[in-house]
C-alpha cells in the first residue's frame, strides 16, 4: 500500500496540483493583503471614512461595543463589513485568474494556429528518396 502511495504521489499532476495549492495560498494573502490595507481604505476614505471591518448589526441586546471584535465578544453579530471584503477579495482574485487563464488559451491558440499554418517539413530520409527517383527517371 505505501508503494502505491509513492506512485500516486510521485505522478506529475499530483505535484502540479501541490505546487498549485502552495502558491495559490500565498497568492491568496497578497490579495487579502491588497484589498485589506489598500483597496478598503480607498473605499472608506471615498465614503466618508467609514471602516468597513467594524461593520456590523447587534444581533443581542447585550452587544454594546463598537468594534467588531468587542462585539463578537459580548455576543452574536451580523458582521455585514466583513462579508463585503471578502466578496471583494474573491473578485479581484477570480478577476486575476480569468485573465491569467485568457492569456495561457491565447498563447495555446497562436500556437495551434502556426503548426496548422506552416506545413510539415519533408524529412530528409524522403527528400534522399525523391533525388534518387529524380536521379533514375534522369538515367532512363
Amino acid at each position: 500500500m505505501f508503494e502505491e502511495f509513492k506512485t500516486f504521489i510521485a505522478r506529475g499532476n499530483v505535484m502540479d496540483l501541490a505546487v498549485g495549492v502552495i502558491i495559490g495560498g500565498a497568492f491568496g494573502k497578497i490579495v487579502s493583503s491588497l484589498v485589506d490595507d489598500i483597496i478598503m481604505p480607498l473605499i472608506g476614505s471615498v465614503t466618508g471614512g467609514v471602516d468597513f471591518s467594524n461593520l456590523f448589526v447587534p444581533l443581542s441586546s447585550s452587544v454594546t461595543a463598537t468594534t467588531l471584535a468587542e462585539a463578537k465578544e459580548q455576543g452574536a453579530v451580523f458582521a455585514y463589513g466583513s462579508f463585503i471584503t471578502v466578496v471583494i477579495q474573491f473578485l479581484i482574485l477570480a478577476w486575476i485568474i480569468f485573465l491569467m487563464v485568457k492569456g495561457i488559451n491565447r498563447l495555446t491558440v497562436k500556437e495551434v494556429e502556426k503548426a496548422e499554418q506552416a506545413p510539415p517539413e519533408t524529412p530528409a530520409d524522403i527528400k534522399l528518396l525523391a533525388e534518387i527517383r529524380d536521379l533514375l527517371r534522369q538515367q532512363a
